[in-house]
């Protein structure tokens, strides 16, 4: 039931499988929790160690045979806390780490709603004026709108520019994203729609693909091409669309 979730927070699967059966079950010895786990007892012993140093169980020791019984999930809360603190200690040292290294030129992919939040993080690192080509209010989609708040609240705070070139679509069934940019867009004509965009700030160049309108298709990917002479070519040819765009309002026929 919580095993997915577990793993996300950290344990890996045998561990959430023991620790789900013992939420369930209470008490069970090694043999038990085997049988109501589908866990091999050989790799029981080697998991229940894990669990115990990590504090999500404790052992009820019998003349018999010893017993296991979960901790109160809060334990869970108190782990990942912990992480935290460790990692913002070490983090401005890793940071220098990273920028220390040159990326000059170098093409990645992000993918899925934890890549584009990893892009995004990229933009507010950058602090650079953003363009968009064939923008389609993707910060609306169900699975990183609750993130996005933070992100424009941040990029106020760097006075980032952005300016969105939007898919003739957006104006009609769409308007409500234009409240989130107030100013600096336009509309592609139409006919020039399209399942991508491309983002293009500092020495970045993002391609999203696939999109929709106001949401990210569920496979979607983000290519990453970090270059100056592309970025600024790109630039240019926003520029040129830009131009060669009328200035028109969401409310305008």
């Amino acid at each position: 039931m919580y095993i997915e979730l577990f793993q996300k927070l950290g344990l890996s699967k045998n561990e959430a499988e023991l620790y789900e059966t013992l939420l369930k079950e209470g008490e069970l010895s090694v043999g038990r929790l085997s049988s109501k786990s589908k866990v091999h007892r050989r790799n029981v012993y080697d998991v229940i160690e894990r669990l115990l140093e990590k504090g999500l169980v404790f052992e009820i020791v019998e003349q018999k045979e010893n017993r296991y019984q979960a901790v109160d999930p809060k334990k869970l809360v108190e782990l990942i806390e912990e992480k935290n603190t460790l990692l913002l200690k070490h983090l401005p040292d890793i940071e220098k780490l990273y920028k220390n290294t040159p990326h000059q030129e170098e093409i990645f992919i992000y993918r899925g709603p934890e890549g584009w939040k990893n892009y995004m993080r990229d933009m507010l690192e950058i602090a650079d004026t953003a363009y968009f080509i064939g923008a389609k209010g993707g910060w609306l989609d169900e699975r990183v709108k609750y993130f996005f708040p933070k992100f424009i609240k941040e990029a106020k705070k760097k006075r980032i520019k952005f300016y969105h070139l939007f898919d003739h679509e957006i104006k009609i069934k769409y308007p409500e994203i234009l409240y989130y940019v107030k100013n600096n867009y336009k509309f592609l004509p139409k006919g020039y729609s399209t399942p991508a965009a491309i983002d293009i700030f500092a020495n970045h160049v993002n391609i999203i693909s696939p999109m929709n309108l106001n949401k990210l298709d569920g496979d979607f990917s983000l290519t990453v091409i970090v270059n100056e002479n592309i970025a600024s070519a790109f630039r240019i040819w926003f520029q040129f669309m830009w131009d060669s765009c009328p200035c028109v309002k969401a409310s305008d026929e």
